[in-house]
């Protein structure tokens, strides 16, 4: 049997049956789109690193394809002149087990319409995303898609007479044979519902976070009384309180009072944040939300932080998307409002955000990689979607008494 980490335990056990659950579904094959060609290279590394711990004589002989330097196949999203698209596959993907990878928030893609260029918008992506599936229909043994920023899901309720785009955009999905859509850290993982017959997995980056916070910050420390978590908003409450809760810290929350008189750019504007929670003096504050768009309100909710008394204030996001650029975060970094920023490589990260002193970037390509082996073997995904027992384990090693 191959050797595994003792989280991975799971790949290992026969069933009742005696069939060994580590045998693939069929060989991987890895598609990115134009907006992930960075992210799945990294994601290639890891699995080939991966696979390669295996047995060979047990696993490369049985299984033809299951160990290959590069599981990468190639795919063209070619642009007509007219703005139409279309793909086209360029390697056999018949009999395969392939995992579409799609950053549908990359806007750094260009395109010429009209001898204008345009730079590719969500729904740019996505319709390139859905070419790519309807290519390789009726040949793949299975398509999965990976999107780590859901398509449309800040869109996933309905408050008017509005369009549920992120539901609709799960069914077309499902409608077109996909059979598992992986994403992280969804806006409201309730949005499921549209599909209820089709996997869907809404992964959390929590312990990637952490530990890339041990790395970054060399005095940190999650004692009681001198470390805080907090929620920007009361959606994001669950999020926050995941963290306060495996961190043994408190939990404070800010709620945002909107004019719910005007409507500006399709929103009732927020008047101010008013913070619900214990003191904060002289404490390290961790704001944690799932994306950071402009960043207005992470930097409001950090300044109300600092005018309390707090002593140190970080931010963490799953997807640090900077909409408005990042003037004002380097503003306010020199003015000392915050102290640093999370963010996962998951989608596209602007170059001056890398370099940016104030940011950290969160790598997932490891985890990924994981996921899709797990996922091929079909076995249990209990162990990488559920972090408590990882961070427990890097607290203890951290000696934090928890």
């Amino acid at each position: 049997m191959t050797s595994v980490p003792a989280d991975e335990k799971s790949y290992s056990r026969y069933n009742q049956y005696g069939e060994n659950p580590m045998a693939p579904i069929a060989p991987i094959g890895l598609i990115q789109l134009k907006g992930s060609v960075e992210f799945t290279e990294k994601v290639n590394y890891y699995l080939t690193t991966r696979r390669s711990e295996y047995q060979r004589e047990a696993f490369v002989s049985k299984y033809p394809g299951f160990y290959r330097q590069d599981y990468r196949i190639e795919v063209e999203n070619a642009r007509f002149s007219s703005g139409e698209g279309k793909a086209v596959i360029k390697n056999t993907v018949r009999g395969h087990d392939l995992y579409i990878i799609s950053d549908v928030m990359n806007p750094s893609i260009t395109y010429k319409m009209y001898g204008q260029l345009n730079h590719m918008s969500p729904d740019d992506h996505y319709q390139d995303l859905k070419r790519v599936i309807l290519a390789c229909s009726g040949k793949a043994r299975r398509i999965n898609v990976i999107m780590p920023f859901l398509y449309e899901s800040r869109q996933h309720k309905r408050n008017a007479r509005e369009s549920l785009d992120c539901a609709f955009a799960l069914e077309e999905l499902y409608n077109l044979g996909v059979s598992n859509i992986i994403t992280f850290d969804a806006h409201d993982e309730r949005v499921a519902n549209a599909i209820p017959l089709s996997g869907f997995e809404s992964l959390p980056s929590n312990y990637q976070m952490i530990k890339e916070m041990y790395r970054q910050i060399p005095d940190l420390s999650f004692t009681k009384g001198k470390f805080m978590v907090v929620s920007p908003d009361e959606g994001g409450i669950g999020r926050a309180m995941y963290y306060a809760s495996i961190l043994g810290v408190p939990l404070g929350t800010f709620y945002k009072r909107r004019d719910y008189t005007t409507v500006v750019n399709g929103r009732n504007p927020i008047i101010a944040h008013e913070f619900l929670g214990d003191s904060v003096e002289g404490m390290d504050i961790l704001i944690v939300d799932d994306m950071i768009s402009s960043g207005d309100s992470m930097l409001d909710i950090a300044k109300a932080m600092k005018e309390r008394g707090a002593r140190k204030v970080f931010c963490a996001a799953t997807f640090g998307l900077f909409t408005e650029g990042i003037d004002n975060f380097n503003k306010a970094y020199e003015q000392g409002i915050f102290d640093k920023v999370f963010a996962t490589n998951l989608i596209y990260r602007r170059p001056e955000l890398l370099e940016a002193p104030w940011f950290a970037d969160v790598n997932m390509c490891k985890f990924v990689a994981l996921l899709i082996d797990a996922i091929n073997h079909d076995a249990s995904l209990s162990n990488l979607i559920n972090p408590t027992e990882k961070i427990k384990k890097l607290l203890k090693e951290k000696g934090e008494n928890i």
